[in-house]
C-alpha cells in the first residue's frame, strides 16, 4: 500500500492542538471491525476495508478515529475529563482523492458542561481551520439531533417509528420517504405475507399463543434458537411490524414535523424561532430548547463568530452515534467540508464503558484543507 505524504502544515496543527490543552494519542491502523459495523452508520460501513485475523476475527483498516480513541480510553481506564488529539491515516473507499488520507481532530471526553464543551468543539474547529486559511471567510452549518428527537417524541409516535425517524436524521430522502409512509402507511406495502397470515389467525393479539406457534414452527423445521433470535424476539418483531404498518400520523402533525425540518436561519435567530415553533405546535420541547439556548450563549462566550454559523433543523451527519450537536465547517470558495463533528454521549457506554461518559469532538480533512491552501495560492 503506497504511503501518502503527510501535509506540510501538520507540525503547526499539532502545536495548535497542544495549545488547546489536548493529549496526543495514536491508535493501531488495524482495528476490530465489529464496533464500526455496529455503530458507525451505513455510509461508513459501505466504505470500510475489511480483513480477517488468523483466528477468524473480522478486522478493518482504521476508517476514522473517534471509535478507536474511545476504545483506547476505556481500555486504559483513564479518568475524565480528558481531551485527546490525533493525527494519522484513515482508510475509506471514496469517490474523490483516493482511499487513504490523513485526518486529525480532538475528542473531548467526560466534561459534564454540555453547552461549554459543545461550544469549545465548534470554536476549536473554526480556529484550527482559520489558522490554516487566514483571511478566508468560514461558514458553519449546525444541527441538533436532540431537538429533532424531542420533536418526534412529543408527536406521540410509537417507539418503533421514533427509532426509524431518528435513525434517518441527516438523510433527507430517507426521512421524507418515512414521512410519506406515515401519511399513507398502506401505500408503503409494509405488511409481509407471514404477518398478514398471523393477523388473520388472531395470533398477533395473543402473545403467548404467538410465541408458542413460533416455537413449534422452529422446532418442526429444525431452526435452532441458539444461532438465531428466540421465539419471544421474533414475536415482538412481528408485533412491531404490525404496529408500524398500522400507525398513521394525522395531517396536522405531519405538517408540523415538515415545518420543523424546513427551519433554516442564522444561528442567532434560531432560539427565538424554535421557541415560536414549540409555542405554535403545542409540543413540549423545553429541555431540548433550553440546552440549545445554552449552547448559543456559550458559543458567544468563547468568542466564536456566531455570524458565520447557520442552523438547519434537518441537518445531520451520516454516523449513527451522534446524539445532539452536529456541525460542519467550510471555507469560502471551497466546495468540500473541511471539518465536522458533534456530540456522541451514548457511544462510550455502547463500547463497554462502565459509567456514562459524555463526549463531543471533531475531525479535520487534511487533504481537503491542503487543497484549499493550494487553491488560494498559499504554501501548504
Amino acid at each position: 500500500m503506497p504511503l501518502i505524504n503527510l501535509p506540510a502544515f501538520s507540525a503547526e496543527l499539532l502545536a495548535d492542538f497542544e495549545s488547546l490543552g489536548t493529549l496526543r494519542v495514536d491508535t493501531p491502523v488495524i482495528q476490530p471491525a465489529e464496533p464500526f459495523l455496529a455503530m458507525a452508520g451505513e455510509d461508513l460501513r459501505r466504505r470500510i476495508f475489511m480483513t480477517e485475523s488468523e483466528t477468524g476475527e473480522s478486522l478493518c483498516l482504521r476508517p476514522e478515529f473517534t471509535i478507536p480513541v474511545c476504545l483506547r480510553h476505556i481500555e486504559t481506564a483513564t479518568g475524565t475529563p480528558k481531551r485527546y488529539a490525533y493525527l494519522g491515516e484513515v482508510f475509506r473507499q471514496r469517490r474523490e482523492g483516493g482511499n487513504e488520507f490523513y485526518q486529525a481532530g480532538i475528542e473531548d471526553l467526560g466534561d459534564t458542561d454540555t453547552a461549554a464543551s459543545d461550544a469549545r468543539a465548534v470554536g476549536n474547529a473554526m480556529r484550527v481551520v482559520a489558522n490554516r486559511l487566514p483571511g478566508r471567510r468560514l461558514s458553519v452549518t449546525l444541527g441538533d439531533q436532540a431537538v429533532f428527537e424531542a420533536v418526534v417524541g412529543a408527536c406521540g409516535l410509537p417507539g418503533g417509528w421514533q427509532k426509524r425517524l431518528i435513525h434517518a436524521f441527516g438523510d433527507p430522502k430517507h426521512l421524507q420517504k418515512l414521512l410519506a409512509e406515515l401519511a399513507d402507511p398502506k401505500a408503503a406495502g409494509v405488511f409481509g405475507p407471514e404477518v398478514e397470515r398471523l393477523a388473520i389467525a388472531g395470533m398477533l393479539d395473543d402473545e403467548a399463543r404467538l410465541v408458542a406457534h413460533i416455537g413449534e414452527t422452529m422446532e418442526a423445521t429444525g431452526y435452532s434458537t441458539n444461532a438465531s433470535r428466540s421465539p419471544q424476539d421474533i414475536a415482538r418483531r412481528l408485533k412491531e411490524k404490525m404496529e408500524l404498518a398500522n400507525t398513521r400520523l394525522d395531517p396536522e402533525t405531519l405538517d408540523l414535523v415538515r415545518e420543523f425540518l424546513a427551519l433554516d436561519m442564522p444561528l442567532a435567530e434560531a432560539p427565538a424561532a424554535l421557541f415560536r415553533f414549540a409555542e405554535k405546535s403545542g409540543l413540549t420541547l423545553d429541555g431540548a430548547l433550553s440546552r440549545f439556548d445554552a449552547r448559543v450563549a456559550a458559543l458567544a462566550a468563547v468568542g466564536a463568530d456566531v455570524s458565520v454559523i447557520r442552523y438547519r433543523a434537518a441537518f445531520g451527519r451520516p454516523l449513527d452515534y451522534y446524539t445532539g450537536l452536529v456541525f460542519e465547517v467550510e471555507a469560502e470558495g471551497t466546495p468540500a467540508v473541511l471539518a465536522g463533528g458533534g456530540r456522541f454521549d451514548r457511544l462510550l457506554t455502547l463500547l463497554g464503558a462502565k459509567e456514562h461518559i459524555p463526549a463531543v469532538g471533531f475531525s479535520l480533512w487534511l487533504d481537503r484543507i491542503e487543497a484549499a491552501i493550494a487553491a488560494s495560492g498559499g504554501a501548504a
